[in-house]
């Protein structure tokens, strides 16, 4: 069921070129002022949906989060909460469901799942897809695209990607630690297109940093030599980046493993340059000492991970176009136990 229920008062719309009768979008009547607010449904409200679907929804969107299980009924009965280095925020009620049939046809569905989930979300969000609608990916990895367009039609998907050091400290409630939140967002075409300006402005609105590059393809991808080269530089060694960017050995370590990306992004047709290498390193160079990779602690606590959608994805999408990349191999294989344990294909004791 759809959670509803009296709105919290004290914390006024933020400040901004529109104005608001006090309430949040989706228990406005006046039909004129909900004309302009967007219908958003963000499908997986963990770390990345909760902290980026809960901005939009301060900010008086109108915000439908998918979820399930104890996410689900933490939502119900206490909202969310955002604890951020940006201001601390809480939302109460919110609106949220495990069926996405009771939420009906949105505008644009956000994707946060984990990138093993998506082919199953994307089948389970058909619900939410009408003509016009359009979903965005935020997943690690390059592979969702593609998967979200089997399932829902090529006109529908969006690329996407987001950065954020963020993870749910407890159902209901998110952290974000590290990073200026940001979303890139774009015609996977790279055309010029008024559904991506909309919810770029959106997010805008909301106090996100977000752009629409002039090249998607080449942002997810500089995104990806990123993630795959500090999850699976950071599980491996089960260092925080602090220890990564200061150690030579290990640093040396991430920038081979980024050259590797670079060039199956290259052999792949990807317009990346080695500039991405020396930008993504500086963004290493920024995060806190403490910070490490989703990947990294779900490997390090015996979860199933990322491992195929990221250091296994650089080894296959290679393996594709003929470029080696010895260093992601090395780390898939050293990690691949352990990810066949926390899935229960292997069993051995730790």
């Amino acid at each position: 069921m759809v959670a509803f229920g009296v709105p919290d008062l004290s914390e006024a719309w933020p400040p901004g070129p529109r104005t608001s009768p006090g309430l949040p979008c989706w228990m406005v009547v006046d039909s004129d002022f909900k004309e302009a607010c967007m219908r958003i449904a963000v499908f997986g409200t963990g770390a990345v949906g909760g902290y980026f679907g809960g901005r939009l929804a301060q900010a008086g969107e109108d915000v439908v989060f998918i979820a399930r299980g104890e996410q689900l009924r933490a939502l119900k009965a206490h909202g969310l909460r955002v604890d951020s280095i940006k201001g601390d925020f809480a939302l109460q009620p919110v609106q949220a469901t495990d069926d996405p049939a009771q939420v009906g046809v949105v505008d644009a569905v956000i994707v946060g799942v984990k990138t093993w989930q998506v082919p199953e979300a994307a089948r389970a969000m058909r619900p939410l897809v009408g003509p016009e609608t359009f979903v965005v990916p935020l997943e690690n990895g390059v592979e969702a695209p593609d998967q979200l367009a089997a399932v829902l039609g090529a006109e529908h998907v969006l690329g996407g990607l987001c950065r954020i050091v963020s993870f749910v400290v407890e159902p209901g409630h998110v952290r974000h630690a590290g990073l200026e939140p940001y979303v890139a967002l774009g015609e996977l075409d790279n055309r010029p297109g008024e559904r991506a300006e909309r919810l770029r402005d959106a997010f805008t609105q909301a106090g996100v940093n977000a752009e629409i590059p002039a090249d998607i393809q080449v942002a997810i991808w500089e995104k990806f030599l990123f993630i795959a080269s500090f999850s699976g530089v950071g599980a491996v060694t089960r260092a925080p980046a602090g220890v990564l960017r200061s150690l030579p050995e290990t640093r040396r370590m991430l920038e081979a493993a980024m050259r590797e990306v670079l060039a199956v992004a290259q052999a792949r047709g990807i317009g990346m340059t080695e500039e991405a290498v020396s930008r993504t390193m500086a963004l290493i160079d920024g995060l806190p000492e403490a910070g490490t990779a989703s990947m990294q602690r779900d490997i390090i606590g015996g979860q199933p991970s990322e491992l195929e959608s990221q250091n296994g994805a650089v080894v296959r999408l290679g393996q594709e176009v003929g470029v080696d990349v010895p260093l992601h191999g090395f780390m898939y294989r050293c990690l691949l136990p352990l990810e066949l344990r926390a899935r229960g294909e292997l069993e051995f004791e730790v």
